[in-house]
């Protein structure tokens, strides 16, 4: 996909382009088929191809649902291509699962004092 520059206009056909590029790069990224983003969505198999083809748009309650189902935060859909890449978003979910694992590591600890204090 070409990159803006800050001259030209953003519209609505640039926008579908660089929604659906992001959204095929963070499946890609989990390695995950279309067929799994659809069942973790609620949404067809169908309209998650339309989206990665430019054939549909999306509703910010579709955003929504895959910005869960993918675990990114629903601004990075908006990123042009360059703005992320493969290595950085790798390290950022290892850096998330790891923080993730602590904190619930910490959370178990806490509540197991809790009970043993009582």
């Amino acid at each position: 996909m070409k990159e803006m520059t800050n001259k030209e206009k953003i519209d609505e056909k640039y926008l579908h382009q660089l929604i659906s590029v992001n959204i095929k790069r963070f499946r890609s990224l989990l390695n995950i088929s279309q067929l799994s983003l659809a069942s973790d969505t609620g949404l067809t198999h169908n309209f998650i191809n339309d989206i990665e083809n430019c054939k549909k748009g999306v509703s910010i309650k579709t955003l929504a649902k895959l910005a869960n189902a993918l675990d990114v935060e629903p601004y990075q859909f908006f990123l042009p291509e360059g703005a992320h890449n493969k290595e950085t978003m790798i390290y950022v979910k290892d850096f998330n699962d790891s923080l993730q694992k602590i904190v619930n590591e910490l959370t178990q600890q806490y509540l197991a004092g809790n009970k043993k204090g009582k």
